[in-house]
């Protein structure tokens, strides 16, 4: 069955009101509309947005541009001046609100601030972190801050396991950190955030999904989810991560032994439709495939928002997916979302 929790889904749908229910409406209608039509058909905002808090990490996991320092776009830190004025535009239609894309969110100074002011515009808030940094006041104020969601990438139960995707990184600062969070919200009898390992399945650490469940019962975290990796080069695999179980990987062999994505890449994603991402300095992309920003649809630096939502940019590359989204790059190693989950 797919991972649920009431507590979660009645906060997330606390969020809701007519506003934001009538624009997903127009959203999901006009989605349907463009995939019976084969035309590409817009109508209301985005229901979710990921806005980049950073570029920076302190990771250097080998699937990750950001913890390669490979970027060829710009790096920095989200200002929260420039953040603010984006979120005033859209916030009466805006349901959720991811603050990741690249790099790790709690090494810019104003991120938990930012979270409190999306959180104060009844916006729901998420965010993904390798835990480093969530020392005893960085968890309270984490917790106080309103902050609906946190996941925990969390690869590994023993540090020579985890160390082989997270370079870098201490297993042990990570558990320091997922127990911080739990105590504050036990503290300040918060029910948020909904806090979830999410155990990165690779083939390094496959042998330690049953250990990475019972990690999370004995840590108190609300949830452990497995996730599928994306993997750039899954033709080779050249860092060995493709994991041998088939229904813990994005990809799978054909009949000639050749790896190839397991979606199918069919000429529509709801993606286009109903969320986008915007890189720190304002830059807006398709999704978070597009990780070096390849894509730009707009600049919010010079246009607002709703300008750039409809403008020719998003059209002309809502129309090329609809036409033949296998010829797009960010496209043909896209998962759809794949990811896995037991009973």
């Amino acid at each position: 069955m797919p991972y649920f929790n009431w507590n979660d889904s009645l906060n997330l749908i606390s969020k809701l009101n007519f506003s934001k229910v009538w624009n997903a409406t127009k959203v999901w209608s006009s989605y349907q509309l463009s995939k019976f039509t084969g035309k590409p058909i817009q109508w209301g905002l985005p229901i979710s947005i990921s806005f980049e808090p950073t570029t920076s990490c302190n990771l250097r996991c080998p699937e990750c541009p950001s913890g390669l320092r490979e970027f060829t776009r710009p790096t920095g830190m989200l200002q929260k001046d420039f953040f603010r004025q984006t979120i005033d535009d859209i916030h009466k239609e805006l349901l959720y609100l991811i603050f990741y894309f690249q790099g790790e969110p709690y090494l810019n100074p104003d991120f938990l601030d930012m979270v409190k002011y999306a959180h104060d515009k009844g916006i729901y808030t998420a965010t993904s972190t390798n835990a480093h940094y969530l020392t005893d006041e960085k968890a309270r104020k984490t917790v106080e801050s309103g902050l609906d969601r946190l996941i925990i990438s969390i690869d590994g139960t023993t540090q020579d396991v985890y160390e082989q995707y997270r370079v870098g990184g201490k297993l042990e600062k990570v558990l320091e950190g997922a127990r911080n969070i739990v105590k504050w919200k036990k503290a300040l009898n918060s029910k948020t955030p909904f806090v979830f390992f999410q155990f990165l399945v690779v083939k390094p650490n496959e042998h330690q999904i049953e250990a990475v469940k019972q990690l999370g019962k004995e840590i108190g975290v609300d949830q452990v989810r497995l996730k599928t990796a994306q993997v750039y080069d899954y033709e080779n695999d050249p860092n060995q991560l493709i994991p041998s179980l088939e229904k813990y990987s994005r990809y799978k062999k054909d009949r000639k032994g050749k790896m190839q994505v397991k979606s199918g890449l069919q000429n529509h994603c709801w993606k286009l439709w109903h969320a986008n991402v915007i890189t720190w300095d304002g830059i807006v992309v398709p999704c978070c495939f597009d990780k070096d920003a390849m894509h730009h649809l707009g600049n919010l630096q010079m246009q607002s928002f709703k300008d750039v939502w409809h403008n020719a940019n998003y059209q002309q590359f809502r129309k090329e997916l609809m036409t033949s989204r296998k010829n797009i790059d960010i496209c043909a190693n896209c998962s759809e979302g794949l990811s896995v989950w037991e009973d």
